[in-house]
């Protein structure tokens, strides 16, 4: 295997744990490292191409479950920021008749 390939692995994982932990920094940091491990793995010489598709292929899945998990926290930050915008509405109407 490529050290590229091997590379691309390592991100893989990394982003794995980072995902568990939510450490939206780190998916960051990690992302723009994973975007140069395939720029490096495309622009060398032929490789194998099945480890180069399975490793992709697995790429892409942790990005689908990482794409999953960002919709569902931003769903839940517009669910409170909905939740604080009525309790808000709620407090003015209090003190209008409290």
């Amino acid at each position: 295997m490529s050290q590229a390939l091997q590379r691309i692995e390592q991100t893989r994982e990394a982003l794995v744990e980072a995902l568990a932990e939510r450490d939206w920094q780190a998916i960051g940091e990690l992302d723009v490292a994973c975007r140069s491990c395939v720029d490096d793995v495309l622009s060398e010489a032929p490789v194998d191409e099945q480890a180069l598709r399975e490793n992709l292929q697995s790429l892409l899945v942790v990005y689908k479950r990482l794409l999953d998990v960002a919709m569902d926290e931003r769903q839940a930050i517009v669910n409170e920021m909905s939740q604080i915008r009525q309790a808000k509405g709620a407090a003015k109407v209090y003190h209008l008749f409290g």
